[in-house]
């Protein structure tokens, strides 16, 4: 949930939330998302996710989770510690991410249970705390917390990603830990996570104002998460101009400079460290209205959603961005680290308001649907680290107490928002961004308006007025870029003559009652996407689903689909993977959508003896799959074989 959210919550003194004295937003958006309490989730794919999610959350054990946090602090644990990365240097991370989803998911459902733990979680740190006696919290091993001390005396020293004294990413765990704390007093209500996170916070700020500049920047080199913008969302919150300040010095300017002047130098750089950055920034310019910042954040998307995504939504390989005209060579099993999705979509919403296009809701539901919603299991809820892409590979999954990567932390809470992005609203207008079942409650309006749909299987979706506003308001119904005709619409089963030019809004005017509906149909079809630099490698889609061919089931060994290793599938062999042959016509056209209730398709002529099944992405959870495909023609075919395609 972000800076907006949480500010309109505050101050609308929304039940259970805390109220404070923020700041007005120096450059507020012109379109900004509802709470997560506003928007309800009805029966879907979602709402399943949302689900499954929330019983894997309630079968952690909190104690279990603070084994570090209350050792380091002098006391006795009271259980065991969790493997994984839980029992590395990143100890502690997984914690605040568990605050941050126990939280979202409490104001998304009011299920007291998630508040209990919160309240449970943060009265333990808050004792930690109090021992520690300078305001740190956390489950930093002695060495890291150690390497962030010294920072206070000067003593800062970078090599190869990794501070010399032997520690890890501590201000990336610290970042978790201070976000988790914010977000159970903003979302939760609870007051005790305030006093923390200010404590903590402060300390913070007193561990780095003695930094030189070049000191500051040599600290910068290391990993820090999203230590910039949790800073600007106390400052917004407190009206502190203290965090504002600590926030600067997590200004990398490696990054910042060239990315202010156009310069793209993604390549080579972990994509994960660089994202948070840009989220940074992105509130940045909301809290201070420095076009600057907004300019840097707005590039950045740019870039990597246009340039460095594949088809899917995700970026990254061996979780680095990489030159653009090695993509086709790119396609291995360590591809799309899903943080660096969970993150790319935060800053998605950022840049959605203060522009409204099209372009970023595209680009926010194919994510959403073929990265994030693909990268949960749905027999334990278990998560992906990395999205393989690698021809004839398959998905390797989280363990329930033996992994907690950090695709594992934002998976928790990946799951807990789906409410998310499917509305924004301005002043008086309303944007209906995604197509999924849903109830919206749009207080300040006395609008309740409900949304049902089978999208995307089919297109048709129905909005049906609940409650009927108390003002006017102005629905925009997105259109999707990828549509090959316009949306329609009727109202109340009579056609409306609406533009719904793909890649536009459809803007409705419209008298509501209760009772009123308002139906939407996005046409859709099978069609093929290019490689940007490799034009006869491509990807099969129907509307924002990617489909991939089913090849069969995963091999049976070990423990698979689930593992401890992030990178079990990263050697193994994948299975043979044909060359598509299309004599002529759209490649498209050879899908042939199947009959019955579940969405498939089969190929048919287009020279892959036998033919092949094809299904959305997300929906291949224990099969090997393939999503890129190299295309010849006829003639081609021929002069690399000396044989005619084999067509069915």
């Amino acid at each position: 949930m972000n800076i907006r959210v949480s500010l309109a919550l505050i101050l609308a003194g929304a039940p259970g939330l805390l109220r404070a004295a923020p700041l007005p937003l120096q450059a507020p958006p012109l379109a900004a998302p509802f709470s997560l309490g506003d928007v309800k989730l009805l029966d879907s794919p979602f709402k399943k996710a949302m689900d499954l999610n929330a019983a894997y959350l309630l079968s952690l054990e909190p104690d279990r989770l603070l084994h570090n946090t209350r050792l380091y602090a002098g006391l006795k644990p009271k259980a065991e510690l969790y493997g994984g990365w839980e029992s590395m240097g990143v100890a502690g991370h997984t914690l605040g991410h568990y605050l941050t989803a126990l939280s979202q998911q409490y104001i998304a459902t009011g299920d007291t249970r998630f508040k209990e733990r919160i309240d449970y979680i943060v009265s333990e740190m808050a004792q930690c705390q109090a021992l520690y006696g300078d305001g740190y919290v956390g489950a930093l091993p002695p060495i890291e917390l150690k390497t962030l001390r010294d920072l206070k005396l000067g003593i800062v020293s970078v090599k190869d990603h990794s501070f010399t004294s032997g520690a890890w990413v501590p201000w990336y765990t610290e970042h978790k830990i201070l976000k988790g704390l914010v977000d159970s007093w903003v979302l939760a209500g609870n007051t005790q996570a305030k006093d923390v996170a200010i404590r903590l916070a402060d300390w913070v700020g007193a561990m780095t104002e003695h930094l030189t500049p070049e000191q500051d920047q040599d600290m910068l080199s290391v990993e820090q998460g999203g230590m910039m913008d949790v800073l600007v969302e106390l400052y917004d919150l407190t009206g502190n101009p203290a965090y504002l300040e600590t926030s600067r010095r997590f200004y990398h300017k490696a990054l910042f400079d060239p990315m202010a002047a156009k310069e793209d130098v993604l390549p080579g750089r972990h994509a994960n460290t660089q994202i948070p950055k840009i989220i940074g920034e992105a509130w940045a310019y909301e809290a201070t209205g420095d076009p600057k910042a907004r300019a840097v954040a707005q590039y950045f998307w740019d870039l990597v959603a246009n340039k460095y995504s594949f088809v899917i939504g995700g970026n990254s390989d061996h979780e680095f961005f990489f030159e653009e005209d090695t993509e086709a060579n790119r396609l291995d099993g360590s591809t799309a680290e899903t943080c660096n999705t969970y993150n790319m979509l935060k800053l998605t919403e950022h840049v959605f308001g203060w522009n409204p296009k099209v372009e970023y809701a595209d680009f926010y539901e194919r994510a959403l649907y073929n990265d994030i919603l693909a990268s949960q299991e749905p027999r334990k809820g278990m998560f992906t680290y990395f999205m393989s892409l690698k021809p004839g590979m398959y998905k390797t999954f989280s363990t329930p107490v033996d992994s907690f990567w950090c695709c594992v932390g934002t998976g928790m809470e990946n799951h807990t928002k789906y409410g998310e992005a499917i509305y924004f609203h301005g002043a008086s207008d309303l944007f209906v961004n995604l197509f999924i079942p849903s109830e919206l409650t749009w207080k300040e309006k006395g609008l309740v308006l409900r949304q049902d749909t089978d999208y995307p299987r089919t297109g048709k979706s129905t909005l049906t007025v609940v409650s009927a506003p108390t003002g006017p308001v102005t629905i925009r119904v997105r259109c999707p870029g990828w549509a090959d005709s316009p949306v329609t619409f009727d109202f109340n089963g009579t056609k409306i003559d609406v533009a719904g030019t793909p890649g536009t809004y459809a803007t409705l005017h419209l008298e509501l009652e209760k009772g009123d509906t308002i139906g939407i149909n996005v046409p859709m079809v099978v069609r093929t996407e290019s490689m940007r630099t490799q034009p006869n490698k491509v990807a099969f889609l129907y509307g924002p689903l990617v489909l991939a061919a089913d090849l069969g089931p995963t091999p049976v060994k070990d423990s698979l689909p689930y593992s401890a290793d992030q990178r079990t599938n990263e050697n193994d062999t994948g299975v043979p993977v044909p060359t598509l042959v299309k004599a002529s016509g759209p490649l498209g056209s050879a899908l042939v959508k199947d009959d019955g209730p579940d969405l498939s398709f089969h190929s048919l002529g287009i020279g892959l003896p036998p033919e092949m099944t094809f299904r959305p992405f997300w929906q291949i959870y224990y099969h090997r799959y393939n999503v890129y495909w190299d295309v010849m023609t006829d003639a081609q075919w021929m002069n690399k074989t000396a044989l005619p395609p084999a067509r069915s």
